[in-house]
């Protein structure tokens, strides 16, 4: 199901549930009666996470393992990765903690009535120690951690297979044969999470029957707070990466957004990254990018600088802690991030990253995963601001990156006038900035 055809019926899906709830609320009279009904809906609810949590294991290993396969040494990455990969995590956790601030400030989930959530004491918060969190870093047995979903656990094992694979494959003839079976596994489990997300439709219309059934229409009032709410804080990042383009590429930055402003429109139509990479390395090479830097930094952004989604994850992570009345430390609260940060690296380039990220790793905390369903009822909005968001982010950082290039390759060739005393011929590929 083509991407935009999916947000169609999921926005169906909402308003339908939105109807179908109101007239049972208001038809009723029984609180009671509303309460049962809501229990039946909300078996088409648990389905649908029980289909999320059923990808999520084998998604993020054969993920992981296929993106190394790929990665060369590190003596071959060489500069220009080093550079890329800092940036992009630089700016990741910008986002993580902006959006975290602003969502504590906003309050968004406070007073929010949420499907199947047992009362704040009942959830354990055990799970947010030190000694706990430590413990899940290495598995003590692989398919444990598989069968309980233990993301970080298998994101350990799945590196170091990942780097065991990329050292032999060019060894030994076999292991080429295993890289070349995950990545098929990968690429079969795209289809699968694609195959998942076709009932999110239904999943969304249950959960927000659910919810008006009981509550009536007054949830309204919710989606419209938390959509603007990550709206605005998209806005400020997205104001805070072109300031600190400015610092590095100066007024340039301006003509960089002027040249992506159609890479923003489809990704705003579209909620797609991808769909916009061949009109994004198009526009790059005109701002003066060589194509040599944007066809290297730009794949490997879509997999390691989701600014747009990091600031996402934060905004619904808090929105459920306040919703189910849970209490973190700010402290805790980055800890929880830090390892979405390194989760959503296993996973980019599925479909509604985002909620498989936070679907993942919101028991690792303690904190029920039930209320990921009534945050995609709101995700068809936000998807698009989010997709424009890393748009931005990824541009100012291919241009950025190709900055610190063309001054390195002008040093390189003062240095080599200094040596031979004549003019040296090398160029730069980068005249734009």
């Amino acid at each position: 199901m083509k991407r935009n055809r999916l947000s169609t019926w999921i926005l169906l899906g909402l308003v339908a549930g939105l109807i179908v709830g109101f007239v049972i609320h208001i038809s009723t009279g029984s609180p009671d009666v509303n309460k049962q009904i809501a229990g039946y809906f909300s078996m088409l609810t648990d389905v649908f996470l029980r289909l999320i949590k059923m990808v999520i294991a084998p998604l993020v290993f054969t993920g992981v393992v296929a993106g190394m396969g790929h990665t060369e040494s590190p003596g071959e990455v060489g500069r220009i990765g080093l550079r890329a990969i800092l940036w992009f995590i630089a700016a990741s956790i910008l986002s993580l903690v902006l959006g975290l601030i602003l969502s504590n400030l906003m309050g968004l989930g406070i007073g929010v009535e949420v499907p199947h959530g047992g009362p704040a004491a009942e959830v354990s918060t055990a799970a947010f120690s030190l000694k706990n969190f430590v413990s899940h870093i290495v598995p003590q047995s692989v398919f444990l951690a598989l069968a309980q979903n233990d993301i970080i656990a298998i994101l350990v094992f799945a590196i170091v297979f990942g780097f065991a694979v990329s050292a032999l494959r060019d060894k030994e003839p076999a292991v080429r044969g295993v890289g070349s079976a995950i990545e098929g596994a990968f690429k079969v489990m795209l289809k699968v999470t694609d195959y998942v997300m076709r009932f999110a439709p239904v999943g969304v219309f249950a959960a927000v029957a659910s919810v008006v059934t009981v509550q009536g229409l007054g949830v309204i009032g919710v989606y419209g707070k938390f959509i603007g709410g990550v709206y605005s804080g998209m806005f400020l990042l997205c104001g805070l990466l072109i300031g600190i383009g400015f610092l590095f590429i100066g007024k340039e930055i301006f003509r960089l957004l002027g040249l992506v402003k159609e890479p923003m429109l489809i990704a705003f139509s579209t909620s797609s990254s991808e769909a916009t990479f061949p009109k994004m390395l198009e526009q790059l090479e005109k701002f003066g990018i060589s194509n040599k830097i944007a066809a290297f930094v730009l794949p490997l952004a879509y997999s390691f600088n989701a600014d747009g989604s990091m600031m996402y994850q934060a905004f619904a992570s808090v929105f459920l802690l306040q919703a189910y009345g849970i209490h973190m430390s700010f402290a805790q609260q980055v800890g929880m991030l830090l390892v979405m940060l390194v989760s959503s690296k296993g996973i980019a380039g599925v479909p509604r990253a985002s909620i498989v990220v936070v679907a993942a790793t919101l028991p690792l905390f303690g904190i029920p995963a039930e209320g990921i369903a009534l945050l995609l009822a709101a995700d068809t909005f936000i998807d698009m601001g989010r997709t424009v968001t890393n748009v931005v982010g990824n541009s100012v950082a291919a241009a950025v990156i190709a900055k610190f290039e063309a001054k390195r390759a002008r040093k390189k060739q003062i240095t080599a006038e200094d040596f031979h005393g004549k003019p040296a011929t090398a160029t730069t590929g980068n005249h734009g900035i």
